[in-house]
């Protein structure tokens, strides 16, 4: 027998069926092959003539060798620049637990409360984190980074002036003491809603002015000086102007909190709670703000509510005012989280507990201190009266100029001002020694001498702040705060809340259009070197020669499948990329002097944040309809064209379509547009049903974004992190966006979208790791197979749910609807009911009523077996089979097992049993079950009690009866 030399594919090990199982399902879905099911499944006038122009792939084994030489060429240089960015210590037992654990990197969003109860403790315990230090009553669930938050702030702020005496106000006071990446920031949004930004000394804000509505101030300022603006917020808050404050999270452990100072929002990065720098990377931002804002503030809030069976649990809190429920009504288009890493910032703050805070703030606070005094003696004034962690040291621009070629030679990076300043940050990591060599590198570049004794100016180094500056409030004194100090504790505590959430460790999450695939080890694994974790966004770019190489090749990779030219890495979310895309639009109508083309029509299937991205652009939103095949109407598309041509912006345009159906028309749509002048703005949702097969650009798109949270396998995180890069035609490539600090984009680009250069760089590299080890074969390959296991499901299903849209030959793209709305009239049973009821067989949910209520929108990926797919279809019918029971007359109509589900552990196992089903049958409805069972954490939440009883914080222990636990310390 001879002997096969060819090494493994890794798109064997990605994609789950095997040839064997790949011919079976062919079988059961009528098609001889999958080129026939692609030829009736794609259109063939978008059919790609070749295929992707790509590397060949590799090996997991061999892609990790070379990349790690690629994450060599970058230089860990000692970073003192801030700027809302420190190195920090990333707890071990958080980062092997969680960061580096699919438990909690593969969880989707916590929709299904039932079985995500871990995420949601983790969260709430981060909302508490939050609002506790920054002195405020309520905090979402976290932002993207700390930019957008403050541009968040001044939406919401400029929403709520209704009925408030500065309604008809315009302006946006931006204190000039903001982080430069923040102003930038802002000025991309405001302009396109009418906000006016004015640019100045806080010191000499016209408060009086009665077109001033908000204004935004820093603390400590980007310079390091912290100032009391107790009497200035005063002021301002009696003429009815709103104060956002952008603050550090730490300092507010030893310094004022701004909630106490009367400011109405305070904003900000946790990146320093133990998130690795990632060269910009996702961190969780935070928003806190008073509880008159509950139903205008961004993103997601986590609240307590009860369960069927009165005790407390948690879920997503106020659903109906999610910003994209809203679509075009939306101030915002925010509708993701950095779920992780706002989840590890809670822990660490669990971890280390107040004391462990105060201690780390403290300790930066000292070493500052130390250095100051230090400067002083060797001769270095510094202009800074009062202090956290940041100084700014006057120098000549000569002197400037010889310390950094001082501190480069020593590979160290301070800040350097434009007026010949230095600006020196301190942090967790670092001790003494990094002091003296501050000293050493400030001695040798101006030639001077002097002995300094560090440890006894550190003896004398103490918190003395001002007594209005100086925190006297308690805070993180619910216990969970206060029990797990010690690593042991703190790994069990890890443990439980783990073992309360279902992710894909435990079972395929089929959610429509959110692509929960595999997320290899392979492509994980460099997140924790630190030749990628440890490098600051705002670092020298010569230093980042290995980011650069990751972002060039990932853009050339992004571009062949796209068929685009032009690539920005920066959007870090979906919706980000929706934003940049449809500004990248804006921009370009304006260089060819049509200002007026300001309306985008989306159709009215479309995801919730396309309209609201459209408003946040600037847009006036036209909705067209889609037909009863569930495809866009093209008369009424005309129409709309026709009534709006002279004004006409964009189409955004989601393909194959948020109905799960390749639309046949889709060149003459995009045709329809450009003739009429606009640009097609293509939503990559659904991407993963074309990679290989076509593209945005053989369809006639002119932008798209692309969610590499779904189609190239960044982990979902439980809400996030996410990318949203923007591909483009090189008619785009003059206007993506850009950074205040370290410039990008084109030659006329529009303002940052997010606030680090690259957004998210440190996840690119997942993405990149995907593409490269699938190789163009691999993801054809991919896409074929999705588009095959979504049909096989359909198939299998179709005689028990009606399947509502296929295309012309009775195919579906790579998801599909089942309709549930009858069995409301047959049996009482909703959506809402087989989704609880899923959990009971092992199963999250796919995704609920959306884009046609009262259906289930089903993806199976292609990262899913043959036996996956079987195990969920089993499901899937039994639960048909029970509704069948009460439309039969079997089974009570109110008290049954859909109804009444999901059952818990406690429930099973309880000695009191009044149900009129067999309690076996309720938590193993099938064999398979009795020996791997995900058990969900509580019984059926009460949505209505928790909005009603609104709380977003730690549950206090008295809101426990006896012999209960508190979720938050199980």
């Amino acid at each position: 027998m001879s002997i096969n030399f060819d090494k493994e594919r890794f798109w064997h090990r990605h994609i789950g069926p095997d040839d064997k199982q790949v011919n079976e399902m062919l079988q059961t879905i009528g098609a001889e092959s999958l080129d026939q099911l692609m030829d009736e499944t794609v259109p063939g006038d978008i059919r790609l003539k070749e295929d992707i122009q790509l590397e060949e792939p590799m090996s997991e084994y061999r892609f990790l060798e070379q990349f790690r030489e690629v994450a060599d060429k970058n230089e860990i240089y000692k970073s003192f620049i801030g700027m809302g960015y420190y190195d920090t210590l990333t707890p071990n037992v958080i980062q092997r637990n969680v960061l580096e654990n699919p438990g909690w990197y593969t969880s989707y969003t916590p929709y299904q409360a039932e079985i995500a109860q871990g995420r949601l403790e983790a969260l709430i315990n981060f909302q508490t984190m939050v609002s506790d230090l920054a002195g405020l009553e309520l905090a979402n669930a976290s932002l993207l980074d700390e930019g957008t938050a403050a541009a968040e702030a001044m939406s919401m702020l400029y929403s709520s002036r209704r009925g408030s005496k500065r309604k008809h106000a315009h302006t946006f006071f931006v204190s000039e003491e903001c982080h430069p990446q923040t102003i930038d920031v802002l000025r991309g949004r405001a302009e396109p809603q009418g906000i006016k930004l004015v640019i100045g000394d806080h010191e000499e804000v016209d408060i009086d002015d009665p077109r001033l509505f908000g204004m935004l101030l820093q603390y400590p300022a980007t310079d390091g000086e912290v100032y009391d603006y107790t009497g200035l917020i005063d002021a301002a808050g009696k003429q009815g102007v709103k104060t956002v404050v952008a603050a550090d999270l730490l300092s507010l452990a030893i310094l004022t909190p701004p909630g106490e100072m009367g400011a109405d929002v305070v904003v900000g990065s946790t990146q320093r709670f133990g998130i690795p720098l990632g060269y910009g990377g996702p961190h969780a931002a935070y928003f806190a703000t008073r509880e008159e804002y509950q139903r205008k503030i961004p993103g997601r809030i986590i609240g307590v509510t009860q369960d069927a069976e009165g005790n407390p649990a948690y879920r997503m809190a106020l659903q109906t005012r999610e910003q994209h429920i809203r679509r075009e009504k939306a101030t915002s288009n925010i509708c993701t989280a950095q779920v992780l890493l706002a989840v590890m910032a809670g822990f660490y703050a669990v971890y280390h507990g107040p004391r462990g805070l105060r201690r780390i703030a403290e300790r930066i606070h000292g070493l500052t201190q130390t250095a100051e005094k230090a400067l002083g003696k060797l001769g270095f004034e510094v202009g800074n009266t009062t202090y956290f962690d940041t100084l700014k040291v006057r120098t000549t621009r000569e002197q400037q100029r010889s310390i950094e070629i001082q501190a480069l030679k020593q590979q160290v990076n301070f800040r350097y001002f434009g007026d010949g300043c230095i600006g020196i940050s301190f942090d967790e990591v670092k001790d003494l020694d990094d002091v003296a060599q501050v000293l050493d590198i400030f001695a040798k570049a101006t030639g001077r001498n002097l002995e300094v004794d560090l440890d006894q100016l550190s003896e004398r180094a103490e918190v003395d702040y001002p007594e209005r500056l100086t925190r006297t409030s308690s805070y993180l004194e619910h216990p969970v705060f206060n029990l797990y100090h010690s690593e042991h504790e703190m790994l069990r505590y890890l443990k439980q809340l783990e073992n309360r959430d279902l992710s894909l460790v435990h079972s395929m999450i089929s959610l429509g259009s959110c692509t929960m695939k595999l997320n290899a080890t392979a492509e994980m694994i460099p997140l924790s070197w630190p030749k990628f974790a440890k490098i600051h966004p705002f670092a020298p770019v010569d230093q980042a020669e290995g980011y650069r190489t990751l972002f060039k090749r990932l853009k050339e990779q992004l571009k062949a499948i796209t068929g685009f030219e032009a690539v920005s890495l920066q959007p870090n979310s979906g919706a980000q990329g929706e934003y940049a895309g449809l500004m990248a639009i804006r921009a370009f109508h304006r260089s060819r002097g049509e200002e007026h083309r300001n309306v985008t029509i989306v159709p009215d299937s479309a995801h919730g944040t396309n309209p609201a991205s459209a408003v946040m652009a600037g847009m006036e939103v036209v909705v067209t309809q889609c037909d009863e095949h569930g495809n866009i109407d093209l008369e009424d598309l005309a129409g709309k064209v026709e009534a709006n041509k002279e004004k006409l912006a964009a189409l955004m345009v989601t393909y194959p379509s948020t109905h799960g159906v390749f639309e046949e028309d889709i060149r003459k749509i995009c045709a329809l547009i450009h003739e009429h002048g606009g640009l097609v703005y293509l939503d990559g949702a659904n991407m993963n049903a074309q990679v290989g097969l076509t593209s945005p650009a053989e369809i006639g798109a002119d932008v798209c974004h692309l969610n590499l949270h779904k189609t190239f396998c960044i982990p979902h995180g439980g809400g996030g992190p996410g990318m949203g890069p923007i591909a483009a035609g090189k008619h785009l490539q003059p206007f993506l966006p850009t950074n205040a600090v370290i410039p990008t984009g084109g030659e006329q680009a529009i303002h940052g979208i997010s606030a680090a250069p690259w957004g998210s760089a440190s996840i690119l590299s997942i993405s990149y790791a995907y593409i490269k080890l699938m190789g163009a074969g691999g993801l054809k390959r991919a896409t074929e197979v999705a588009i095959l296991n979504s049909n096989y499901l359909k198939e299998r299903l179709k005689d028990h749910y009606p399947v509502l849209y296929t295309g012309k030959n009775g195919r579906t793209a790579h998801e599909f609807i089942v309709d549930l709305r009858p069995f409301k009239q047959s049996a009482g049973i909703d959506s809402v009911d087989v989704a609880k009821r899923l959990m009971d067989y092992g199963f999250h949910a796919p995704t609920m009523s959306f884009p046609v209520p009262g259906t289930l929108m089903i993806e199976p990926t292609e990262s899913e077996s043959k036996e996956e797919l079987d195990r969920f279809c089993e499901a899937m019918i039994a639960i048909r089979d029970e509704i069948r029971e009460i439309e039969d007359g079997l089974a009570d109509k109110e008290q049954n097992l859909l109804r009444n589900a999901p059952h818990t552990m406690r429930v099973a196992m309880s000695s009191r049993w009044d149900r009129p089903y067999d309690r076996e049958r309720a938590v193993f409805p099938l064999d398979r079950l009795r020996f791997n069972k995900f058990w969900p954490a509580v019984s059926r939440v009460d949505d209505a009690y928790g909005d009603r009883n609104l709380m977003c914080s730690c549950v206090p222990l008295e809101a426990y009866s006896e012999g209960q636990q508190p979720a938050a310390v199980e």
